[in-house]
């Protein structure tokens, strides 16, 4: 055999778990997580999301058990979607004092003072047409949208939001946010904003969840080109100019990219949103025997993490400590 003399061997910090784990670079943790939860306005306590395994709407009192649920697996940070009774052309029971999410705030803090309270602040799960904003003539309108996020916003910071997440991709959302929140004494509510948000096609489970799917055509007026990249950057710079405290990136798999590129021009902390679809995959295939459902829940966890993340919302999140622990991790 011929003599081999390899002074560097990259594998001696490989050899066991021990050496692995002294070098293991990137961590997660569940103080990193945020859990959706999609909250109904019905007397049905559960109702199974056929596309989401494992992932229900909940009547609000239902809601506070899961809430408890995932406290016990030290998951403190949620952000709600609500499923209104009634739906029109100016998402009404968005900003409605009554609305299924304002109701939601109150009784979540009543009972839980030291969760982390996101509201999603969009508009599609309350409008008729399933659309982020005001329609005319099949349009989706940026500014007249923008008045109805501020009354919606104003009437989730009322209720008990800690973060209000505006998520409809309008132009200058961030700034008549942050104006309506410092106006009226909410200098403390914080904005992560869905600032790069792409029209993508992983959003599907979603939509069944929310029962936001829209009426006619698609999202690709406000939406972003999943072909771009420099527009994502210059998207999360405007949201940063405008108020915004945390920039978010969604989807999270195929935008990897996307997320180490955005973290490394903002001085702000970057959210990774791990949709629908990347956990539907997930579940099929585990159905299926084809992956390992837990091993792979890790890996792609940690690799958002690992191209920048500093927050991850997941449906997965409820069982991060159980993969810790188990994989010693």
């Amino acid at each position: 055999m011929t003599k081999i003399n390899l002074k560097i061997r990259p594998r001696r910090l490989r050899k066991n778990e021990l050496i692995r784990s002294m070098f293991q670079e990137t961590y997660i943790s569940p103080a990193q997580f945020i859990a959706p939860i999609f909250i109904h306005d019905g007397s049905n306590p559960e109702i199974k999301i056929n596309s989401m395994p494992g992932i229900s709407q909940f009547s609000l009192d239902r809601a506070l058990k899961h809430i408890e649920e995932l406290k016990e697996n030290k998951i403190n940070s949620v952000i709600l979607f609500g499923i209104p009774d009634s739906k029109d052309s100016t998402a009404t029971s968005a900003w409605d004092k009554n609305g299924i999410i304002q109701k939601a705030n109150k009784k979540i803090k009543e009972h839980f003072s030291d969760i982390v309270l996101i509201n999603d602040t969009c508009l599609c799960e309350y409008m008729n047409h399933g659309h982020c904003g005001i329609v005319l003539q099949n349009e989706v309108l940026n500014d007249p949208t923008l008045e109805i996020l501020q009354k919606t916003t104003l009437s989730q910071a009322e209720s008990g939001a800690d973060i209000i997440a505006p998520s409809g991709m309008m132009d200058g959302m961030v700034s008549v946010i942050r104006t309506i929140l410092d106006d009226n004494g909410f200098q403390d509510t914080a904005i992560m904003s869905y600032a790069v948000k792409y029209a993508s096609s992983f959003y599907g489970p979603f939509r069944e969840a929310a029962q936001s799917a829209p009426q006619f055509g698609d999202r690709r007026s406000y939406q972003m080109n999943p072909a771009n990249k420099r527009e994502a950057v210059r998207e999360a710079l405007l949201d940063e100019k405008e108020g915004a405290d945390i920039i978010m990136v969604k989807p999270a798999m195929p935008y990897l990219d996307i997320i180490s590129e955005v973290k490394s021009k903002i001085n702000l902390p970057i959210a990774a949103y791990n949709v629908s679809g990347e956990y539907a995959m997930v579940k099929a295939a585990s159905e299926k025997g084809w992956i390992d459902e837990d091993k792979v829940t890790l890996e792609m966890l940690t690799s958002i993490k690992r191209a920048g993340a500093d927050i991850i919302i997941s449906y997965f999140a409820k069982d991060i400590l159980k993969l810790l622990k188990k994989f010693n991790y």
